[in-house]
């Protein structure tokens, strides 16, 4: 049925099933982190601030004493092995940043729970709260609106659900560290904002969300900005996703422009009179999948997030797993109406996908940095959402990113676990070796067996192993794109004059290579880290032990989703776990026309097709564990500071194929010598300073001086001037 027709049936039928219930109170779920990013900044500001004596005349003495007392803080400090003192605001901290969290969690639970009981995936309309008038000006009335519905209201139990156990992470992670209410601050801003992005019922208002978790993501992976390499990331991350942000305001003034509405429930009213296929929506979701491609890391603006590591590892969970990356995601998954109509927009969206993810996997074979594995894991995977969504397989994209959300914020967290330990055994010794080089650990399962284990559950979730979570989301989304290769809108239309079946078989091809480079540098990662020999040092593996209760408890938490996630989505070969589908049900409301719009009718494939397509799946990820098991010997590794460098290849994929140098060379020093010797030396020090400022102060001394020549005071010079002025005069009339 259109959605049209079920928002007007919606309608007639009366009030919303949720007015009056606890999804009354939905403001209240950004708003609390909104309250602990107040609380925990005030803290912060208070702690920084330091009132000057009373007396000025005093304020040398003073100075000197505390020179002196900062000496022999100094040298205390070195006495006592760099004992850290925690910050004096620290347990408020502690309980207002992942207080703020829980409360909004469990509020957010309450609101499902509701909402389950009201009809769930049956509820046709959105819940729709309007707080205010924002922008009422002539044609263009936008409102200050939230808007809950499926898809909404299970993006927002993954953040505040898996955004919580990160804050409890963090508890342990961050509590010695100078700036602990700062950083809680800014990571409790990041959940508001990301909360205003899934909640938002309009375009604008998502866009303030969109643009807020671009500035905390600033905030956070530059958060110890005082090592430049670490501001650097911080900026280069916030000037790469404004090139996507362009896009998204294009493709904002082009659906006001062409709709007259920027509303959600407006657009899908309005979209199914957009001619199918036409310039005007193929536009529109072209320039938004740009934004998409910047907020989530794809080609060709995908450079930031593996430089997003220069943050804390818990921030690094949140932005890879949670939040911001997600965001794109779910802006497709939003305009489904948009995209459905636009096939070639589609087809672009799907190779961009698969091209990401598989050279973004093969960038993770080589990497040494923990964390570098992950973030290329991560680009890699999005790749894999985008060819879901892309396709037109909403539900599928979605799952991969509830499952990927579980085992990429387990993965993180758990290797913060794994450089936390190695720091304070580092730290006990005085060694400065890289914290984060697999090649300084090895042997870690003895010292860490918690860690080991949850670790090991992820890593086979995320290579596709059943039946965890990862298995069955990402078996989905390759399986979708091979049926509509051959019955959908998308294999009928043409790509720079391919058709959209060979395109589509293509990524398909591409999505299975990636996948087993997945589990490959998956494995590669666990040998490395935890199997072998240790290579940490004999003296740094006394030290050596498993995090705090705080930071492993989320862990468990984690381990557990990785688990069972896959029963949110189960597919009819797998009915004997439990129910089948529960996430197509979930979401048929807000994606069902627009998949049916793509599918065309078609007939659901054969059980052997499907038995075919999941079997190769799995031997991919098989073989792929088994290559990396056969071919790696972790006793062979020796430590980073003996290690040979890297050549050929091996040294291309550890430099990232020199993108970085490329866009360096290519974008970043033309435009960087254009403003400085055109616009700078040519523009601002040439012609407003030198000619404008400068040539009229130059000007005017020079008429001074004239005037002063003039001027002199001597009787005799104004007798000639008279004289040359009227033999002038008379010349001029006699020479008629």
């Amino acid at each position: 049925m259109p959605p049209v027709t079920l928002l007007l049936q919606a309608v007639a039928a009366g009030p919303h099933p949720l007015n009056g219930t606890v999804a009354e109170w939905l403001w209240l779920v950004p708003v609390l982190p909104l309250l602990g990013f107040l609380v925990n900044g005030a803290l912060s500001l208070a702690s920084a601030y330091h009132e000057g004596p009373s007396d000025p005349t005093l304020a040398h003495g003073d100075n000197h004493d505390a020179h002196a007392g900062h000496a022999d803080a100094h040298g205390a400090h070195d006495e006592l092995d760099h004992e850290v003192k925690r910050h004096r605001f620290a347990g408020i901290t502690s309980l207002v940043g992942p207080g703020v969290l829980v409360l909004s969690f469990l509020l957010t639970g309450a609101i499902f729970l509701a909402m389950r009981a009201a009809g769930g995936g049956e509820i046709a309309a959105p819940f729709i709260q309007k707080y205010f008038s924002w922008m009422p000006v002539g044609d263009l009335q936008i409102d200050a609106t939230f808007h809950l519905d499926q898809l909404s209201m299970m993006m927002t139990l993954v953040v505040t659900g898996v955004g919580m156990l990160i804050h409890l992470f963090s508890v342990g992670y961050m509590r010695d560290d100078p700036g602990y209410p700062r950083y809680f601050a800014y990571l409790n801003l990041f959940v508001f904002f990301m909360l205003v992005l899934v909640l938002g019922g309009n375009y604008p208002v998502l866009f303030v969300g969109w643009e807020g978790v671009g500035l905390c993501s600033y905030l956070l992976i530059g958060f110890w900005f005082s090592e430049k390499q670490n501001a650097d990331a911080g900026k280069k991350a916030f000037i790469v996703n404004r090139i996507g942000d362009f896009g998204f305001l294009i493709a904002m003034f082009l659906l006001f422009a062409n709709i007259g509405t920027l509303d959600f429930r407006g657009v899908q009213a309005a979209a199914s009179g957009l001619p199918f296929g036409g310039a005007v929506v193929t536009a529109i979701c072209l320039f938004m999948f740009l934004g998409c491609a910047g907020k989530s890391a794809q080609i060709p603006l995908y450079i930031w997030l593996p430089d997003a590591m220069a943050g804390p590892t818990p921030v690094s969970a949140l932005i890879h797993a949670a939040t911001m990356v997600t965001a794109g995601v779910y802006l497709i998954a939003r305009s489904n109406m948009l995209f459905s109509l636009a096939p070639v927009a589609q087809i672009v969206v799907v190779v961009i996908g698969a091209l990401t993810a598989i050279f973004a996997a093969t960038i993770g074979l080589k990497q040494w940095d923990i964390k570098k594995v992950l973030a290329y894991s991560t680009v890699s995977q999005l790749g894999y959402m985008f060819v879901g969504v892309g396709s037109g397989a909403y539900v599928a994209g979605v799952f991969h990113l509830v499952t990927h959300a579980f085992f990429k914020a387990l993965l993180f967290l758990g290797s913060g676990s794994v450089i936390y330990a190695m720091h304070q055994a580092y730290h006990h010794t005085g060694n400065h070796d890289d914290a984060q080089d697999m090649r300084n650990m090895g042997g870690l399962k003895r010292y860490m067996p918690v860690t080991f284990y949850l670790m090991w559950a992820a890593t086979l979730a995320i290579a596709g192993i059943p039946p965890l979570a990862g298995f069955f989301s990402k078996d989905e989304i390759l399986g979708a794109v091979f049926v509509r290769a051959e019955h959908s809108t998308i294999a009928s239309a043409h790509l720079f004059g391919l058709p959209g079946s060979v395109w589509l078989y293509f990524a398909y091809v591409l999505g299975v290579a990636a996948a087993f480079m997945t589990a490959v540098y998956m494995t590669r990662m666990m040998l490395y880290t935890f199997h072998g020999p240790s290579r940490t040092g004999d003296k740094e593996r006394e030290h050596l032990h498993e995090a705090p209760w705080i930071m492993t408890g989320p862990l468990v938490v984690l381990g557990v989703l990785t688990v069972i996630g896959g029963w949110l989505n189960l597919p009819e070969f797998a009915k004997v776990l439990g129910p089948v589908g529960m996430l197509d049900h979930w979401l048929e409301p807000v994606v069902g026309h627009s998949t049916a719009l793509v599918v065309a009718g078609a007939p659901e494939p054969s059980s052997s097709l499907e038995y075919g397509l999941v079997g190769l799946a799995v031997l991919i990820a098989v073989s792929g564990i088994a290559f990396a098991w056969a071919r790696l010997k972790p006793e062979r590794l020796v430590p980073k500071r003996d290690a040979v460098p890297e050549e050929g290849i091996e040294r291309m994929l550890l430099d990232k194929y020199y993108v970085d140098e490329i866009y360096d060379e290519a974008i970043v020093q033309p435009v960087v010598g254009l403003s400085r010797n055109l616009l700078w030396r040519g523009v601002d020090n040439g012609l407003i300073d030198g000619l404008l400022v400068n040539g009229s102060a130059y000007l005017a001394r020079f008429v001074g001086w004239m005037g002063s020549q003039l001027q002199s005071g001597q009787l005799g010079t104004y007798a000639w001037v008279l004289a040359v002025g009227v033999l002038a005069v008379l010349g001029a009339f006699s020479m008629r």
